[in-house]
């Protein structure tokens, strides 16, 4: 099968193109962002390309026959990046996989489009309400998706992923590398008793690779969590990571309030890299079930919540000196600088 991956240069779609170039697939890849060739399958066609473009879809999908969509501008892009593409992109993209007869169309979206509720497991059935621009794009473009399932003949998928880690993911996730490697101890934000699932980037390209390969349509049309099936508190999950590392790192629980009040000013002052939905919801209980996945895609996650976090922490600590230093930080695949983050780690 040849398949199309937007957003092909980031951290998904570098795993799909891989997983996927493996399972002997024919992938195209399409994305603005820089293209590290050495870093994928022999065989990957890149297009440098943008989703709001309808020539450049067109020429994206000519000859194939399905479409991962994962282009998407992330939380610390401006909220009329996010919109114009997370939004208006998706109707594009949908539109040219219309024209070209594509069968098969899967959206990434997010578990931010459930915002921050109070009641665990969340069902796919729950109410959308999202956080900020970027939660916000998300339920307008899953919107648009339900849209085209209606009026279209295209076989429209959509995956709700938790936070996913694994090889080559940086971002906010090699700050807490950096810090356990350094043997400092880890701030909590609260008492890390809450449950906070995580998913490897691994069993999340088995759920997109179930999803547009199925001989089962209506199961490939629903909307779906997607999450690790095994996972425990912060605390005893990061324990586990600290633990592995050996370097003398542990779990600090701090008082919630105050942490997320100081994060923010330092947000605002332009003096942190971690945005509100990190900070504002890292103390709060955030799990998904994914019964509904596991029974109509027979989806099976292999990795806990640790087994993740373990096996993102040593790629990065095999990697880590050909990494660049920190940049502003707007994808998950650099390094962001710490800001004012790296004087507190002194002192803990």
């Amino acid at each position: 099968m040849k398949i199309l991956v937007t957003g092909g240069a980031g951290f998904l779609g570098l795993h799909l193109a891989r997983n996927l170039t493996e399972k002997g697939h024919q992938i195209v890849l399409l994305d603005i962002a820089p293209y590290e060739k050495h870093e994928y399958p022999e065989g990957v066609v890149f297009i440098d390309g943008d989703v709001r473009s309808h020539g450049d879809m067109e020429k994206a999908l000519d000859g194939c026959s399905a479409c991962i969509h994962g282009a998407a501008a992330l939380p610390l892009w401006s909220k009329d990046e996010i919109y114009s593409t997370n939004v208006f992109g998706t109707r594009i993209v949908i539109e040219e996989c219309i024209k070209a007869n594509i069968n098969r169309f899967a959206y990434v979206s997010s578990t931010a489009v459930y915002g921050v509720p109070k009641i665990h497991p969340l069902l796919e059935s729950f109410p959308m309400v999202g956080v900020g621009s970027y939660g916000e794009s998300k339920i307008l473009a899953e919107g648009i998706c339900n849209e085209y399932r209606k009026r279209s003949s295209l076989i429209i998928g959509i995956i709700r992923p938790k936070t996913f880690i694994g090889p080559f993911r940086l971002g906010v996730f090699q700050i807490l590398f950096d810090w356990i490697n350094g043997g400092h101890r880890i701030p909590l934000i609260g008492n890390g008793q809450n449950r906070y699932q995580l998913l490897d980037v691994g069993d999340l390209v088995n759920a997109f690779e179930l999803m547009i390969t199925t001989p089962d349509e209506d199961a490939a049309a629903e909307t779906y969590n997607a999450g690790a099936a095994s996972f425990g508190t912060v605390s005893s999950d990061v324990g586990e990571l600290c633990k592995h590392a050996g370097s003398g790192s542990k779990p600090l629980p701090t008082p919630a309030l105050p942490t997320i009040a100081a994060l923010s000013l330092f947000e605002k002052m332009h003096l942190s890299p971690l945005y509100k939905w990190v900070y504002g919801t890292a103390h709060t209980d955030s799990f998904v079930s994914t019964d509904k996945i596991q029974e109509m895609l027979g989806w099976a996650p292999k990795y806990s919540n640790a087994e993740a976090l373990i096996r993102s922490y040593d790629w990065y600590m095999e990697n880590k000196s050909t990494i660049p230093e920190g940049t502003t930080g707007v994808t998950h695949r650099v390094a962001w600088d710490q800001g004012i983050l790296k004087v507190f780690k002194k002192f803990l």
